[in-house]
Parts: C-alpha cells; structure tokens; sequence
C-alpha cells in the first residue's frame, strides 16, 4: 500500500512570507530613526536661523513664534559690533595653511603606507590609527608647554602646527584606504614610461584620488572651523587674535551683558554659512570619495 509524502510547500511558503515581514519592520525601525535623528538636527538649526532675523524682545518672549520682521540689522551688528568679519579672516588666515598642509603631509604619508611595503610599514600605520583615539584634554598642557618653550604659543603658526598635527591621523587613515583601491596598472605604465617617485605622486596617483581628497578635505575643514579647545588654550591671549570659535563664546560673553541676543544669533548663523556652502557645492564629490573604495 502506498503512503503519501507529506506536503512541505505551506512551511516554507509562511517562512518566505514572514522575511519580506521582518524586512518591512527594520525598514521601519531604520526609517523611524533616521527621522528623529534628522529633526534633531534639523529643528534647532531653523530656530537659530528664525532667531536671528528677531529683536531681543521677541526671542525673550516668544522664542518659538515666527519673527514678527526681518531685522537684518543683527547681521550688521554681529559682524561689525561683534567683530565677527576680523574673526572670519583670522580663520582664514590659519586654515588656508592648516588644511593645505595636512592634505599635503597626509597624502604623502598614506600614499607610502599603502603603497610601499617596508619594515615598519604596518607599526606606523597602527600608530596613526591609534592617533585617532588619543583625547585632545590629555594633549592640551604638553602642546601649552611644549609652544611655550619654542616661542610659538599665542601665535597663528603653532595654532596652525598643532592643527595639522591634530588632523593627520585621520587624515592618513583614510586616505591609506583609499589609495589601496586605486588600479596599480596605471602606476606601473607610468613608471616603465620613465616616471619618477615623485612625479607619479604628483602627476598620475593624487588626480587618481581626487574624490577621496576632497571629501577628507570637507571633513577637515569642518573639524578646524569648528575646533574650540585647542585655540582657546594656545590663543587665549590676545582677543583680537580670536578665530571664529572663540569670537562666538566672546560674543555670548558680551552679548549676555549687552542685551543684543539677535546679534549672538546672526553670528551663529553667519558663522555656519561657509560650511554649509561648501558641503552643498561639494556634496557630489564627498560622496564618491565615501563610496569609491566600496565599489572598487
């Protein structure tokens, strides 16, 4: 007599319908999150804008309601009265050589570790790495005394060495993960065609890496223009020295006394404007440096 074979089809029919299930839950969980998180972010940078177009009457007593005008004059008061336009170029003064040289000196450093094998090779690696876990409190009285001791604390070139110095871990860690995914074809036709360490650095490898150079270099600008700890410890000296972090806390210091709490706003926000700008026009290429190793 002949037994039937029982039918599996129904099990793995609910097994197959229960993972687009579990898929639609974490979708939601994920898009759930991402949600708050952009509202988080998000909501306290519209009220900063919103308040800085009011009087200090309507941020003290309406400080969630609309401006009742655009008081432009906030911005005038911020930038001249505040002294935010001197702080603007004393930024500028230190970033443009901060940044440069980080870019250089980073580039330089990951191009070797990635793509040169020596002894050491690895070991100095981990210790950029590792650079990155180091808190910036533990290095601040060794980097005060050390300035001190060479004559360069309170001035723009040790702000600008330590900068570099602060932003080189991450700088090489990235870059050496970039430049490993670059095509070593290229690199050796241009060194049989008679090309040089440094003309291949130079000419063939840095174009080769421009997505990732840009993106670490928006990131690096971000993390200086928004350093506060540093140049308030190796710049505390001279206020009008101040870069654009510290004529921030010095503006709040003053406004609290003044009473001009629309002017501490306006300088918030002219002091966002220039990163904002500069992930906008550059948001594209940031993100193909992010992506370009992945799809290599």
């Amino acid at each position: 007599m002949a037994t039937e074979t029982p039918v599996k089809a129904p099990a793995a029919k609910s097994r197959a319908s229960g993972a687009p299930r579990e898929g639609a839950v974490l979708n939601f969980f994920s898009q759930g999150f991402l949600w708050l998180w952009s509202l988080m972010v998000i909501v306290p940078v519209v009220w900063i804008v919103l308040s800085s177009f009011k009087t200090t009457r309507e941020i003290a007593s309406a400080p969630l309601a609309l401006p009742e005008s655009l008081h432009w004059q906030n911005f005038a008061n911020a930038w001249t009265n505040g002294h935010i336009g001197a702080f603007f170029l004393n930024t500028l003064q230190v970033m443009v050589f901060s940044v440069s040289g980080t870019m250089l000196l980073g580039a330089m450093a990951a191009y070797v570790l990635a793509r040169y094998q020596f002894f050491g090779n690895r070991v100095i690696y981990f210790g950029f790495a590792a650079g990155m876990m180091f808190p910036v409190f533990l290095a601040l009285f060794p980097l005060f005394k050390t300035l001190g001791n060479v004559g360069l604390l309170n001035t723009y070139t040790g702000l600008i060495i330590v900068y570099i110095a602060y932003s080189l871990p991450f700088t090489v860690f990235f870059l050496t993960a970039f430049f490993r995914t670059l095509p070593t074809g290229v690199a050796e036709a241009a060194i049989v065609d008679g090309a040089g360490h440094y003309r291949l650095f130079f000419q063939v490898m840095l174009p080769m890496a421009k997505p990732g150079l840009i993106a670490i270099t928006i990131f690096n600008i971000i993390g200086q223009w928004n350093q506060f700890l540093l140049p308030l410890v190796l710049m505390g000296r001279n206020p009008d020295d101040a870069v654009i972090s510290q004529g921030l806390a010095n503006l709040a210091m003053r406004q609290g006394y003044e009473g001009d709490s629309g002017a501490l706003f306006a300088g918030t926000v002219l002091a966002m404007i220039p990163i904002f700008v500069a992930y906008v026009l550059f948001q594209r290429q940031i993100q193909e440096g992010l992506t370009a190793g992945a799809i290599k």
